[in-house]
């Protein structure tokens, strides 16, 4: 009499679909990785002991394998957007922190289509232990795929309308209310100011602080004069704010490139810096520093930016659970004002 047929050992496959999560999400849930969420951790637990699943120990070492190489993903469409200053000190910082814990860096842009469909399989796929993400705009759909990430994420400043759970940033809000309080106290009534662009945290963050700090002193705050952080962008916002208020007296530039931008217009229009204008910027990058005049700046950490972001992320690959990191700000006054 022939006995019955051999029981099929039960699937991940299987395991994943009585469990209801992707067969990613039971594989990380099997292997003790971190980033699984306790309540799918528990429905996996369950689903291997109801199907009696016994892992493959070739499988298992497979899973647990890490790649080696974190990921700095920017929302820009140049990738001479690395070479910025700004961003080449964060890179700097990233990758110090990286090479301690003996991971590789990795650049990706994703702004075009193709460019965001790459960083979303990365972020779902094993293409990387982590990833850092910058620069996002609103509604950007990075920021969702993101959240639902099988792998660490730790973002450079916070999202519009979002709060991640592992993010670095920098006091925006603080370096601007200090940089429109100093103009004020040099006795300027008509300060302006010149944004970057309002569909970002960082640009929305800078113009609160300036405006706080207007209503603070009993000022009308300007309307945020949008520009798009470059060198070109400060000098036609400064032109079109001297073509609709000659009166204005100083101006704060969300960062430094307009800030040297806002200069040049000044300097071409005969309206002296700081005499007749005085001008504050943000970032404290080497070109404040050889601006003409030189510019009085907001100083932000941006290397230790980097690094704090990198270390972050290592500490998430690792298990832990970090607190999100605010960096502080500081006035640093020259000619300019």
């Amino acid at each position: 009499m022939a006995g019955d047929p051999p029981r099929r050992q039960p699937t991940l496959d299987a395991v994943a679909e009585l469990a209801g999560v992707s067969r990613s999400v039971a594989s990380r849930a099997l292997n003790n990785a971190p980033h699984v969420s306790r309540g799918k951790r528990e429905a996996v637990e369950r689903a291997v002991r109801q199907l009696g699943y016994v892992p493959n120990p070739t499988a298992r070492a497979l899973a647990t394998r890490q790649t080696g190489a974190a990921a700095l993903v920017v929302s820009g469409e140049d990738p001479s957007i690395f070479a910025d200053p700004f961003f080449a000190q964060v890179i700097v910082g990233a990758s110090a922190a990286l090479e301690e814990a003996d991971l590789h860096l990795m650049l990706c842009l994703a702004a075009t289509d193709r460019g965001r469909r790459r960083v979303e399989e990365l972020l779902r796929g094993k293409g990387a232990d982590g990833v850092m993400l910058m620069a996002l705009r609103e509604n950007d759909p990075l920021a969702r795929t993101a959240e639902e990430a099988e792998m660490p994420v730790v973002f450079g400043g916070r999202p519009v309308g979002s709060a991640p759970r592992w993010y670095v940033d920098v006091d925006n809000t603080g370096g601007a209310r200090e940089a429109t309080e100093y103009l004020l106290s040099l006795g300027r009534d008509r300060v302006a100011v010149i944004c970057g662009p309002l569909d970002t945290e960082v640009s929305r963050a800078r113009y609160r602080g300036y405006r706080d700090a207007m209503l603070a002193a009993g000022r009308e705050p300007f309307p945020p004069y949008e520009g798009d952080f470059t060198e070109p962008g400060g000098a036609a916002v400064m032109a079109a704010l001297l073509a609709e208020h000659p009166d204005v007296d100083a101006v704060f530039a969300a960062n430094d490139n307009m800030g040297a931008g806002a200069l040049r217009t000044l300097r071409e229009a005969g309206r002296p810096v700081p005499d007749d204008v005085a001008v504050v910027g943000f970032d404290d990058l080497a070109a404040a520093r050889i601006a003409d005049p030189p510019l009085t700046t907001v100083h932000q950490p941006i290397e230790a930016l980097g690094r704090e972001m990198a270390r972050m992320l290592v500490a998430l690959v690792n298990g832990q659970d970090p607190t999100p990191l605010i960096l502080p700000t500081r006035l640093v006054v020259r000619s300019s004002a």
